[in-house]
């Protein structure tokens, strides 16, 4: 099967946005902010520890073709906005 390689992050099965299907290996995508509020709700960690915890321990990391793809969500003005921020 060619999606054995597809990676999935534990526990934030709500943030699933979409799948990236370019690839011989799929790569699932998730919404960065609302993996935040899973670790804010879920964990009881405000919004700066969640966003450390995800920068440091996931959004970085690279586990092979399949790694997800950690997406800013939003329509075309949230993603000017975040053009001109990032």
């Amino acid at each position: 099967m060619a999606n054995q390689e597809t990676m999935l992050a534990n526990g934030f099965e709500e943030a699933i946005i979409g799948l990236d299907t370019t690839n011989e290996v799929f790569r699932v995508i998730y919404d960065r902010d609302k993996m935040v509020d899973i670790l804010r709700e879920r964990d009881d960690m405000n919004e700066a520890e969640a966003l450390e915890y995800l920068e440091y321990n996931v959004f970085g990391a690279y586990v092979g073709e399949g790694t997800p793809i950690y997406a800013y969500a939003g329509g075309y003005d949230r993603i000017l906005e975040l053009m001109s921020i990032l």
